[in-house]
């Protein structure tokens, strides 16, 4: 995996018993440090720190499960030290783009900027990303913010994800993109047969889903609250 800086990860099956993962840094001055052999440490803790997000991300990728009380959290309305802030809505399309974006993100060790954000949201959403308003990313920005999603890094005026964040991000974009849009097309064929509302119908339905959850490998522990939403939201 390349980056915007002459530095990458490679990942390979060191003789075929385990996962290698290596960052190569080609230009120190990428990092604000110098070629001397002193910065060496210095330079082994930020290759530390890359390997680590990227395992990090691949093991929450493999089971980004959340539980019922994660997903009301932010689905719904929130308030944090008297400041109030609007829900994030499953299915909403900017909502959907938002954490799509932070997925992209979630491997950059110096987090994001507004103005980074603003270019790959307003490209998803379908706008000129010159003519995207900068004030309503300030506003989402804030949503994900008080919802414990992203938070500021110190000092600065950029964003990371957080732990619950990252998770939460990654179930929204993939059961969204990889579970409920191109497995409805599959299901609601077969449940059309059956009279609306009708027992066959349910069953019809119940299997479908199921079945469609758990070939997918996308949410291997997938809770009763999750694959109910799941049902009553198709």
């Amino acid at each position: 995996m390349r980056t915007w800086i002459s530095a990458r990860i490679k990942q390979y099956h060191k003789e075929g018993r385990a996962l290698r993962t290596e960052t190569t840094i080609n230009n120190t001055r990428d990092f604000g440090i110098g070629k001397l052999l002193k910065n060496l440490p210095a330079l082994r803790q930020i290759g530390f720190q890359a390997n680590r997000r990227l395992l990090d991300v691949q093991k929450i990728s493999h089971d980004c499960s959340i539980g019922e009380d994660a997903f009301d959290r932010v689905v719904q309305p929130a308030e944090v030290d008297g400041q109030r802030t609007s829900a994030l809505r499953f299915g909403d399309k900017r909502v959907q783009a938002l954490f799509t974006v932070l997925v992209i993100f979630s491997f950059q060790l110096r987090g994001f900027t507004n103005s980074e954000m603003r270019v790959l949201l307003a490209q998803l959403l379908g706008f000129d990303p010159a003519n995207y308003p900068v004030g309503k990313l300030t506003y989402d920005l804030r949503r994900l913010r008080l919802h414990g999603i992203i938070e500021r890094i110190s000092h600065s005026h950029r964003y990371q994800l957080t732990a619950e964040g990252l998770r939460i991000a990654l179930f929204f974009s993939r059961t969204y993109a990889r579970l409920l849009r191109p497995k409805l097309a599959e299901i609601m064929p077969v449940a059309r047969q059956a009279r609306p509302h009708s027992a066959l119908h349910s069953t019809v339905w119940n299997r479908k889903s199921n079945s469609e959850a758990k070939r997918s490998g996308l949410l291997p522990k997938l809770d009763a609250f999750e694959l109910q939403f799941l049902r009553q939201g198709l």
